[in-house]
Parts: structure tokens; C-alpha cells; sequence
């Protein structure tokens, strides 16, 4: 087949932050297909290119659509936000590929990886993520809300940083609400809580509180919200907000 399928991470939303090698991908294709929100990032070239904008949550139809374009000799990006590996359409495009025409498993694809939300997040108070993390998907669309529980359960159990994603929405505002009492329940009151809304945008802001105080009510899906381990830490600044970071190293290991 002389086709070819790449699925591009846009980093989080700022165009400095989407990759040199992710750039050339865009420019090469000869066809664009992602939610019509992250295409509408894409500056239009010119050159002869087709956009293909969809609706949310149409993962694995958007997936199969490019891969029948690329089998039929297309040059397909399929774009995501971030990274296209972290809860977002690599995976879409793999399940489709499972479960389809065989011919498409021989294809040429591949995946430019992108700046993903946690790690711009992240960026903008510290280091909160310099031991142990984990990054769990609060949409309950493809999995079940029990399994979501039994995933925080054990992630607050091995005292790990956590990176919450799809933490709210309009179906759904209640679940960060949730989350925060399952942890309440099982870290201390002063545990360090992140909500970094448009994390590496003009308009980034960024709230630092606890556990204990945190208000649901502020976060929406463009908040990413990292909740610390027991080790995490504020390090005061005059007149600036604290960076915020984790220990490598446990601290009777130092």
C-alpha cells in the first residue's frame, strides 16, 4: 500500500510547544482528520490539503475513516491534543486496526508524540511529578465508575502523585467531587492539590491548595489536576506563588 497513517500530538494547545517533527507530519499530509477543536489549531497552508472535522467522541469511526483513506494511497495525520499516546487517539486508531481489515495492518504508520497535559501542567509550578506518578482518566464513557474507584483506591494506596484527566464535564461534574472524598479518606488533610487550567497558554492559571480545601466547583475539562504524594512540597517564594515539587528520593534514603 502506498499510503500512510501518522497520529500527531499538538502538545497542549500553545504553537511553540508542538514539535518540529510533528509540524512536518501536519504539512506532509494530504489529509487532516481530528475533533474539529484540535483542527481549528492547525493553521491552513494553502497547499491542497483536505480537513476532515468531527465531533467528540466519535474515536473509532474518525480511526477507521483513516485508515480507509490511507489504504486507498492517502497521506493521513490524525491529530490529537497532547499526546496522541495518553488517554487520546493512538489507542482509537490501534483498536480499529484490531478489529478490521487486515490489509491495514500493513500499512505505513506511526505516532510523533506530543507535549501531554500533565507534563505542561506540571511545568508551570515545578516539579510535582519527580517521583513516583500515575495518570488516571476520570471519564467513566469507556470504563465503568468502579473501576475507576478500585484505580484511585490503589493509586492512593501506593502513595503515588496522581494526574487526574477528563476530571469534569457538563455530563458529569460530580466524579472530581468523588475522587476528592475517595482521597480524603485515605491522605492527609494537607496533602498538596494542583488545578492548572490551560496549562502553557496566555491565559494559564494555576491554583495550589489541599486536600482538605480544595473546591470541585473550580475544575473542568481544560483543568488538569495533580494531586501530591505525602512527600510533596511547597518551597515560599516573596511575592510569587510557591514552586511546587516531589522528591526523587524517599527522605530516609537521603
Amino acid at each position: 500500500m502506498s499510503g500512510s497513517l501518522v497520529i500527531v500530538g499538538l502538545g497542549p494547545g500553545a504553537p511553540d510547544y508542538l514539535t518540529p517533527s510533528a509540524s512536518r507530519a501536519l504539512a506532509d499530509a494530504t489529509d487532516l482528520i481530528g475533533y474539529s477543536v484540535y483542527l481549528d489549531r492547525i493553521p491552513v497552508t494553502g497547499a491542497a490539503q483536505t480537513r476532515h472535522a468531527t465531533p467528540n467522541r466519535v474515536e473509532l469511526d474518525r480511526s477507521r475513516h483513516a485508515l480507509q483513506l490511507a489504504a486507498a494511497g492517502r497521506h493521513v495525520a490524525v491529530v490529537s491534543g497532547g499526546d496522541p499516546g495518553v488517554f487520546a487517539m493512538a489507542a482509537a486508531v490501534f483498536e480499529a486496526i484490531e478489529a478490521g481489515d487486515p490489509a491495514w495492518r500493513a500499512l505505513d504508520i506511526r505516532v510523533e508524540p506530543g507535549v501531554t497535559a500533565m507534563l505542561a501542567a506540571a511545568a508551570e509550578v515545578g516539579a510535582p511529578l519527580g517521583g513516583d506518578f500515575c495518570a488516571i482518566s476520570l471519564s467513566d464513557n469507556l470504563k465503568s465508575w468502579a473501576t475507576i474507584e478500585k484505580r484511585l483506591n490503589a493509586a492512593a494506596d501506593g502513595d503515588f502523585v496522581i494526574a487526574f484527566y477528563n476530571p469534569a464535564s457538563s455530563a458529569r461534574p460530580h466524579q472530581i467531587g468523588l475522587a476528592f472524598d475517595l482521597l480524603r479518606a485515605k491522605k492527609a488533610p494537607d496533602t498538596v492539590v494542583l488545578l492548572v487550567r490551560n496549562a502553557k497558554m496566555p491565559d494559564v492559571s494555576v491554583i495550589t491548595t489541599t486536600l482538605a480545601d480544595v473546591d470541585p466547583a473550580l475544575v473542568d475539562m481544560r483543568t488538569l489536576v495533580i494531586v501530591g504524594a505525602s512527600a510533596t512540597r511547597l518551597l515560599a517564594r516573596d511575592g510569587k506563588a510557591p514552586w511546587v515539587y516531589t522528591p526523587r528520593a524517599e527522605r530516609d534514603k537521603v
